[in-house]
């Protein structure tokens, strides 16, 4: 991705981007699961991996939240907002993240709002020697608010329907009030009004000027605010730029090795298999 080097008026020195990755490779067992070449992530700015199962797209964003390591280059491979070893507390302080996954370990009978509240100490639900206080419960409630969800706040979780719960848990992202939130196949499991909502959820985030990193299989969870994609296939960076060049069906189809095509319509793209 092309970058001005230009320092603006002032003779400030442009700004790290968020996330900077160079020649990093992820080995287990002998094995590379995971080379990229060049990668970087402005502040603000969106964008969506694409790619089928086991092509690298999770262990792409493990790379960024420090859950794997590449191997050793003198040169960092990593970087966060510059910083080649930063405080893990801060990449977790700028992160939220939500998956499909998280969604599987909501088996208490707890209130929507403790759920949320849980967020700000890292725990699913109030933790019991935990100091909640007014001010916590209002970051929740403000929360819940945000994504259009507010009267779920005294329902037991336990109620909701899936597309519900997958909500409250990127409200509980949300109220440590994080600069960037990741979508891990936010839409798994969901049906089409599910779906509706977790979309229009990332839609809102992005609005507020928060950067939206998704992960999926789907161009139809690509919001019209995400515009760049990222395209994982082989262990590698198929392609990486706008999604008007990228989501055609020749690349789609050469991407997940079956013949698709790809619909557009204002902004949100369709894929279906070319049967006939």
């Amino acid at each position: 991705m092309e970058t001005n080097e230009t320092a603006p008026a002032g003779g400030l020195a442009p700004a790290a981007p968020l996330f900077q990755i160079h020649d990093a490779s992820v080995v287990r067992g002998g094995k590379t699961i995971l080379h990229v070449g060049d990668f970087s992530l402005a502040e603000g700015e969106h964008v969506a991996l694409l790619g089928p199962n086991g092509a690298g797209k999770s262990t792409f964003i493990q790379l960024l939240t420090r859950e794997v390591f590449p191997l050793w280059r003198e040169e960092p491979p990593v970087r966060f907002r510059g910083a080649a070893r930063p405080q893990l507390a801060d990449i977790k302080r700028t992160l939220g993240i939500v998956s499909s996954t998280m969604h599987d370990q909501v088996r208490v009978h707890l209130p929507v709002i403790d759920i949320v509240v849980g967020g700000l100490f890292g725990t699913l639900g109030v933790p019991l020697r935990g100091e909640v206080g007014e001010r916590d419960r209002a970051l929740a409630a403000d929360a819940l608010e945000r994504l259009g969800i507010a009267s779920l706040a005294g329902r037991d979780v336990m109620t909701l329907s899936t597309g519900q719960v997958r909500r409250v848990l990127v409200a509980r992202e949300l109220v440590r009030d994080p600069q960037v939130l990741i979508f891990d196949e936010p839409c798994t499991g969901l049906d089409p009004e599910g779906m509706y909502h977790v979309r229009r959820t990332m839609g809102t985030l992005a609005a507020e000027g928060r950067s939206v990193v998704l992960v999926t299989h789907y161009p139809e969870d690509i919001i019209p605010a995400i515009e760049r994609v990222l395209l994982v296939k082989d262990a590698e960076v198929f392609a990486d730029g706008p999604k008007e060049r990228l989501l055609t069906s020749q690349v789609m189809s050469e991407l997940f090795g079956v013949p698709l095509v790809v619909g557009e319509a204002d902004g949100w793209y369709s894929l279906r298999g070319a049967y006939a």
